[in-house]
């Protein structure tokens, strides 16, 4: 009576009853269909769902896809009035054959499992399999950074079967070129994808032969508006922020330094951190081209006042022998004067003031008084002209230097970024 009440399991029956149709244990699947015979031929077709990420300092790439593969094995061809194929889960693929189709160059690689494992087995009458995965690979792009990040990258996902060469599988793409579909929504930060394409060759080993090989190329081209708003743009402001210096007064020792010693540093920052996060090649990149052009415009600007200061403390220096000559006596310089107390002297009043106090004898004492009055009156009243007339006295106290280096430089640095973007762009 309790035989009579318990319900079966129709799963168990079901399960059943499809490996008695499909003749699963009457067949060896550990042997490929048509073994001994011509090669299968075994077609492939790709759904790309998203590329996830891209790496220059692995130098590799994420993708996400739909591997569907198509062959015939006569074993599993059954009778089905109604010529309706039937779809099965993973639970199947371990008792038949199917394709041993790996990733080559590969470094990580699954197939999905939530909330089941993302396996797909459909078997028509005929003996015609379907066998499709949804998996995540990982592979290698052999990239080039010698235009970065003026670049385009061009990567593929090679397919292959591990243990079948070309006389026992022939591996095709099984629509041409129309196998290879993507999604439309597929975008990348960084990259913009111009082109998928599909190709197919042979790749030979020399232990075990020649192998049929799928690619999946696509073409990467990078963004460049990220790097013109980080690297490319700051630098040219570094540039033309130490063009200033031009500008101040040759004898401003302290701004026209700090000012140089800025934009250098500034400029070694920005280098640091474009070149952190690449992969440490061993050629030149394009980006190294121009930050490195900009570091030397940086630091001649530097060495440009070196010069100027080093020629005009020459020059006042023989102005003061030839005035001290002619009045038997030397005095401190300006620039000497500067360096002890910070201020600026004017050369003339000064040498003029220490001729007057020089000259003074005891007998002469009320007259040299008389004379350093009319001295420091002079003074005043051209300190009052200074005052009003700023621009016009740096103009006639900056060197001949500093006065070619405001055309040369901003030419030369103009020159240099019009040839730079038309020889990558």
């Amino acid at each position: 009576r309790e035989m009579k009440m318990r319900k079966p399991d129709s799963t168990k029956v079901q399960r059943l009853k499809s490996e008695q149709l499909l003749r699963i244990e009457d067949h060896d699947f550990a042997l490929r269909p048509g073994f001994g015979g011509s090669p299968i031929p075994v077609g492939i077709d790709v759904q790309v769902e998203s590329i996830d990420s891209i790496s220059e300092v692995d130098m590799d790439f994420t993708m996400t896809l739909y591997l569907r593969h198509y062959w015939k094995d006569e074993r599993l061809s059954f009778h089905s009035n109604k010529n309706r194929s039937m779809t099965f889960d993973g639970r199947l693929i371990k008792k038949i054959w199917v394709p041993d189709v790996f990733f080559v160059h590969s470094k990580r690689s699954f197939i999905h499992d939530t909330t089941v494992e993302n396996v797909m087995l459909r078997v028509y009458p005929d003996g015609n399999v379907l066998f499709s995965l949804r998996i995540t690979v990982s592979a290698m792009c052999f990239m080039d950074f010698s235009r970065f990040p003026l670049d385009t990258q061009n990567c593929s996902l090679e397919l292959e079967s591990y243990a079948y060469n070309e006389d026992d599988l022939m591996l095709y793409w099984k629509h041409g070129n129309k196998s290879l579909s993507t999604d439309e929504h597929i975008s990348l930060s960084q990259f913009f994808i111009e082109e998928f394409s599909a190709s197919s060759g042979l790749a030979f080993y020399s232990s075990t032969g020649w192998y049929n090989r799928l690619f999946i190329n696509f073409a990467l081209r990078r963004h460049i508006f990220f790097f013109v708003l980080q690297s490319y743009f700051p630098a040219m402001l570094m540039v033309m922020l130490s063009w200033v210096s031009f500008w101040i007064d040759r004898r401003a020792v302290p701004a026209r330094v700090s000012l140089g010693i800025t934009t250098v540093l500034t400029m070694s920052t920005i280098m640091t951190g474009v070149n952190a996060s690449m992969p440490q090649v061993s050629y030149i990149k394009a980006v190294d081209v121009y930050l490195w052009i900009s570091f030397l415009f940086v630091f001649l600007s530097v060495i440009e006042y070196a010069a100027v200061n080093y020629l005009t403390t020459v020059e006042e220096r023989k102005q003061l022998k030839k005035r001290g000559k002619a009045l038997g006596m030397y005095s401190i310089d300006a620039v000497q004067a500067m360096a002890f107390d910070g201020c600026f002297h004017d050369t003339d009043v000064d040498m003029d003031l220490t001729a007057f106090s020089d000259r003074c004898d005891e007998n002469e004492t009320r007259a040299c008084a008389a004379s350093v009055s009319n001295v420091d009156t002079t003074r005043v009243k051209r300190k009052r002209s200074l005052k009003g007339n700023v621009g016009r006295i740096i103009l006639q106290n900056n060197h001949v230097i500093d006065t070619y280096s405001r055309i040369i430089f901003p030419s030369v640095y103009i020159v240099f970024n019009f040839f730079y973007w038309g020889l990558y762009i």
